[in-house]
């Protein structure tokens, strides 16, 4: 089965600031700042699967990763031109807050 990614014309700005908005995701999104793409597992250990998989659905169909299957492993970009391209600034702006993907 092939994931939803919703084109930037469908990405609703409540919905990305929604999945900005939990801690845990959050710190997906800091993980997946720096561009490269990474191996599900490996982006925020300690964290159980099944709670990942709510959060994999909630970045990839507000539009802010992209999922990538791959033989038996999950391999995840932050969408971060969609997001620049749709929202101009706003992901810069949510990434330079000190506090972002920090618990409180």
């Amino acid at each position: 089965m092939t994931p939803l990614h919703p084109s930037p014309e469908q990405f609703r700005l409540e919905e990305v600031l929604a999945a900005f908005g939990h801690p845990v995701r959050a710190a997906i999104v800091r993980a997946l700042a720096p561009g490269e793409e990474m191996f599900c597992g490996a982006i925020v250990p300690g964290v159980p699967k099944s709670t990942l998989t709510n959060h994999w659905r909630v970045l990839r169909e507000s539009g802010v990763i992209y999922q990538r299957p791959s033989g038996r492993k999950l391999y995840i970009t932050l969408r971060r031109g969609d997001l620049d391209a749709r929202f101009p600034g706003l992901l810069d702006l949510v990434l330079s807050e000190e506090s972002f993907g920090q618990a409180a």
